[in-house]
């Protein structure tokens, strides 16, 4: 059995400013994601290109972000 519900920005807030929103990391990437994310970071993939990679797969944002707030692009 499962519960959906949807969360409304009120709680989200709170559950926020608890500190209980704590996010998943995002699971791994295959080669070729890896590959893709290598590339865009080096400034070899446009962003329009790149929008649509995400689109399809969305973790590879989370990767890239995660990449830009350590600082290893």
């Amino acid at each position: 059995m499962s519960i959906h519900f949807t969360v409304s920005g009120l709680t989200r807030n709170l559950i926020h400013s608890l500190g209980l929103d704590h996010e998943q990391a995002p699971r791994p990437l295959t080669p070729e994601q890896s590959l893709l994310l290598d590339c865009y970071l080096a400034g070899q993939i446009p962003d329009s290109a790149w929008s649509d990679y995400v689109f399809e797969m969305p973790e590879l944002e989370k990767h890239a972000e995660v990449r830009r707030t350590r600082g290893l692009t």
